[in-house]
């Protein structure tokens, strides 16, 4: 069903010979213009010219890729199903409430119409005309409006019927844009989850090693011990000498017997 609608869209905006390009379009992946263009026997021109008379209604988007040899842009079409179901119901909408002011015309007011030429008038244009056919001067007759109303009305019926298909279509459309979106979502999350743990364990490990440096610049107990009984030993060598230099000075200064 949904295929169909898709068809129906595009043979409103290009034809219905252009219609088998749905086939091609409607996927998950984006497709190369030229293999539309070789699928659908088509030159490479043709293919554009259709593909961009549907972009102008907003009914397929695209990507362009840089061919590194060559240098050129290719691009790479995907036909917008939930734009293109949108475009429909629209249409379906406008021509139900043109029937409906029809159906209500019929039932509130007379026609009149040329028997002979089969050609129908209102009320206000059968008196405009004298309810006399200027081709044929046949005198008109009161159209029958029963079997109008019942065409009318059975197309109405029909066209109600489609737009709750394409409303059911929509929703389900709707349904699974929204758990793409929220797949991408709750991927956005376990990656920002990720790197902050990645962060956290990377700070870590910097504090670790800031720790291991610091706890081997540190010296032990048994270092301690040895670096004070060095300085205490180094004092009392320092003090003996002080105390060599105090006594030859003062053996200096004793004056010597005559």
């Amino acid at each position: 069903m949904l295929k169909n609608f898709l068809k129906e869209v595009i043979s409103i905006v290009v034809g219905k010979p252009a219609e088998e390009i749905v086939d091609l379009l409607d996927t998950d992946k984006y497709v190369n213009e030229f293999i539309i263009a070789k699928k659908l026997d088509l030159t490479i021109n043709q293919a554009r010219n259709i593909l961009y008379k549907i972009s102008d209604h907003g009914l397929v988007s695209s990507i362009r890729k840089k061919d590194k040899k060559k240098g050129w842009y290719t691009y790479f079409w995907k036909i917008e199903v939930l734009k293109s179901l949108e475009f429909l119901r629209e249409i379906v909408l406008k021509n139900l409430n043109q029937l409906k002011n029809q159906i209500k015309s019929r039932e509130t007011k007379r026609f009149y119409v040329c028997e002979r030429c089969n050609v129908e008038y209102n009320e206000e244009n059968a008196m405009l005309h004298d309810f006399t056919c200027n081709e044929c001067g046949e005198v008109f007759s009161v159209k029958d409006s029963e079997k109008v109303l019942k065409e009318f009305k059975r197309n109405n019926e029909k066209f109600e019927n489609k737009l709750k298909l394409i409303n059911n279509e929509i929703n389900i459309e709707k349904e699974k844009l929204e758990k793409i979106k929220m797949k991408e979502i709750k991927k956005i999350e376990k990656e920002k989850t990720e790197q902050r743990e990645e962060t956290r364990r990377l700070q870590k490990k910097v504090r670790d090693k800031a720790k291991e440096e610091a706890s081997s610049k540190k010296p032990n107990k048994k270092t301690k011990i040895k670096i004070s009984k060095e300085k205490k030993g180094r004092k009392k060598f320092m003090k003996k000498k002080t105390i060599k230099k105090l006594i030859k000075k003062k053996i200096k200064k004793i004056p010597k017997k005559k």
